[in-house]
């Protein structure tokens, strides 16, 4: 076997992975066969620095026509004057407008990372947005809800430059017109990041931010079932409280932070938008929040605690704590083990990232393989089976021994036959189910 199809060997092997599992993982979903084709375009020969009408390079003309087409899209969709499609994704697209907005050292706030956050919106020590700015962090209420109590005591006597606004596993509705009027307050420019929640916005099931964020960013792989990539939007809001906002983003896109975009990228991104303003994805957008709160409440009667007692959107945030610390990792590996493809994720009390007590479960995925709320009943009964098989077994509290002690458990679940037996009856459901977008 030559490299090339040993590496094709690898995809097919992917494909089947992702044919014969549930992707439960909220920020993953199937791409359509027209943004793959995309994505994997010619386009991508194209090196296309610069803007539209304004590029270093020649041989541009249609590759302008394409961005300016995308970017036209994205504008409609969202309902805002200004889109810039460049980002390569989530988190280059946050520093870029961080760049933008806060001279380096001035203050900036988001959510903790252990409440739901994003490690770009200010987690301290280890990220670009903690170490080259001032960060101030919120948190979560006692009933799970964004603290926006907290996060005005905390920008009245910090006074950021900017507020981040946005989740990674936040089970809730985000209140923008609360953020704004705190932003207001101190003069602070409010950052909207909808990446999780961009579908949910389009499909009417979640409120937009379009009328109170200055800006808006939103990755296009995760709801929006497009290609890993990003988008900056201004609003009008953003237009009024500073009209050179737009230069400053393109500024901060290039040179500040990007070279020459993803040409194949940007088509993809355009088609991606172009189904996401149909009906069909309309309906899509509604089935994924039921489906949420279907498996939500199915969990809840099999006695699995979660972050906030349920969910408002697309995704579930497991809560393992009173089992002890680490718990979420050694549920994650074992639904794996069983099919059950998820993440291990912060709960509030955590205070170690790499073995939290959480798992994060989300629905986009499988409600584009057509499931509904029947389905999730069935999901939840599977990933209880796994809970109560792996309950007894805990992660060591002496941190010498916790990485060994996850390898090996992670090596013997897959083993394990109780497990291997679920996922057999998971790939006989995902039967019943294909990816008709084709994986």
């Amino acid at each position: 076997m030559n490299m090339t199809d040993e590496i094709f060997s690898l995809i097919d092997a992917e494909a089947a992975r992702q044919l014969d599992t549930l992707m439960l993982i909220p920020s993953e979903n199937y791409a359509s066969r027209a943004v793959r084709e995309a994505a994997g375009s010619i386009l991508c020969n194209k090196y296309s620095e610069g803007y539209p009408g304004r590029r270093y390079y020649e041989g541009n003309e249609i590759i302008d026509q394409i961005e300016t087409e995308t970017t036209e899209r994205a504008k409609k969709i969202f309902g805002v004057p200004y889109a810039n499609v460049q980002p390569y994704s989530g988190s280059p697209a946050n520093s870029e407008i961080l760049f933008a907005l806060a001279v380096p050292g001035s203050t900036i706030m988001g959510l903790k990372l252990a409440s739901g956050g994003h490690l770009t919106h200010g987690h301290p020590n280890v990220t670009f947005s903690g170490k080259y700015y001032r960060s101030v962090q919120f948190g979560l209420t006692v009933d799970g809800q964004i603290d926006y109590e907290e996060m005005r005591e905390k920008a009245l006597l910090e006074k950021p430059s900017v507020i981040i606004l946005g989740t990674t596993a936040h089970p809730f509705m985000l209140d923008w017109q609360k953020a704004r009027e705190i932003a207001d307050e101190v003069g602070a420019y409010l950052v909207a990041d909808i990446s999780h929640i961009a579908g949910l916005i389009i499909a009417g099931v979640h409120p937009s931010p379009v009328s109170y964020a200055h800006v808006i960013m939103t990755t296009t792989h995760k709801t929006l079932r497009g290609p890993r990539g990003a988008m900056i939007l201004v609003t009008d809001a953003g237009l009024k409280k500073d009209s050179e906002l737009p230069k400053k983003i393109d500024m901060a896109v290039i040179p500040g932070m990007q070279g020459g975009p993803h040409n194949h990228t940007t088509a993809a991104i355009g088609i991606a938008l172009g189904e996401a303003a149909t009906a069909e994805f309309t309906a899509y957008g509604k089935q994924i929040v039921a489906n949420a709160r279907a498996l939500a409440n199915a969990l809840k009667k099999k006695g699995i605690q979660l972050v906030g007692g349920g969910t408002q959107n697309h995704l579930i945030v497991m809560d393992f704590a009173s089992t002890g610390e680490g718990q979420g990792v050694l549920v994650a590996k074992a639904m794996n083990a069983a099919g059950l493809v998820a993440n291990f994720n912060t709960v509030p009390s955590d205070t170690s990232p790499f073995y939290p007590s959480g798992v994060r479960i989300g629905t986009p995925a499988v409600t584009t393989r057509g499931m509904k709320e029947t389905e999730m009943e069935q999901i939840a009964d599977w990933i209880a089976q796994v809970v109560n098989h792996v309950k007894h077994i805990h992660v060591p509290t002496e941190k010498k021994e916790r990485a060994a002690f996850v390898q090996q458990f992670a090596w013997d679940v897959k083993m394990d036959a109780f497990l291997l037996n679920i996922a057999k009856e998971v790939r006989a459901l995902c039967a019943q189910f294909p990816v008709e977008r084709e994986v």
